[in-house]
């Protein structure tokens, strides 16, 4: 297995990405830190270990530091040392610059950028203690290119590609690698909300998968294999890279 005796800290594991995320390294051998702040999180552990897996729900607000610091603490004297971090915890929300204010600027910025900071810098200490580990992030298309409507969460994403970049080089000799992945439209309770926020849902989620050359939506479980593939051996060659998972949305904009 991919993941044999690797334990793996996922932020966001309540539901979408991170959920199949964490399902997936369970399955691959990990021993899973299911990080959230939702309790839908108790329904990722319970599915984990009756598929024979292992697995720790610790309810965290992942923008919080003494949250993640105790999330670490706990799941580490239950597993072992981190040597994995898929950084996944994400919110979304639509607003124009001129209308946006600072307090949900502020709010996105924490949630998707700080608590992956956080993540990784409490995770970091033991890696470099084991001269080993993987840290995947996950950023978005709207990191690479703007869409209207999001200049909170564009920020953010282009922040977790700069950090990633950054994070890659400095931990490099340590043995630690450092990449993220940038989904196009998933299929996720996140994009689900803000298809129930506009006036004509089915207009959107048309004009959605138009914008993907493969002609659909993105699933959570494409999401999680690149994922795994970014924390096991097999990309043992692969630092600082952002990996576009997005149905061709980018090469149509490029």
């Amino acid at each position: 297995m991919r993941l044999d005796n690797r334990v793996a800290l996922v932020s966001g594991a309540a539901m979408g990405i991170g959920k199949a995320i964490a399902v997936l390294f369970a399955q691959e051998g990990a021993r899973v830190i299911a990080a959230d702040i939702s309790e839908q999180g108790h329904e990722t552990e319970r599915e984990i270990r009756e598929a024979g897996g292992q697995c720790l729900f610790i309810r965290t607000d992942v923008s919080q530091e003494n949250h993640v610091q105790a999330a670490v603490r706990a799941g580490s004297e239950r597993f072992g040392p981190i040597d994995v971090l898929a950084n996944v915890a994400g919110i979304a929300h639509e607003k124009p610059a001129h209308e946006l204010p600072l307090e949900d600027w502020q709010h996105v910025l924490n949630v998707n950028l700080t608590s992956m900071f956080l993540c990784a810098k409490h995770v970091l200490p033991a890696m470099m203690k084991l001269h080993r580990g993987a840290i995947v992030s996950i950023s978005s298309i709207q990191g690479l290119f703007g869409f209207p409507g999001y200049p909170h969460y564009a920020a953010s994403k282009g922040g977790i590609i700069a950090m990633t970049r950054q994070l890659s080089r400095e931990y490099a000799a340590e043995g630690i690698r450092v990449n993220c992945i940038a989904p196009g439209t998933v299929d996720t309770p996140m994009n689900h909300g803000v298809l129930s926020r506009v006036p004509d849902p089915e207009a959107l989620k048309a004009a959605w998968a138009k914008m993907h050359p493969l002609g659909r939506f993105g699933r959570p479980i494409d999401i999680a294999y690149g994922a795994l593939f970014l924390a096991g051996d097999e990309s043992s060659w692969i630092t600082g890279q952002c990996l576009a998972i997005d149905g061709g949305v980018s090469a149509r904009v490029l």
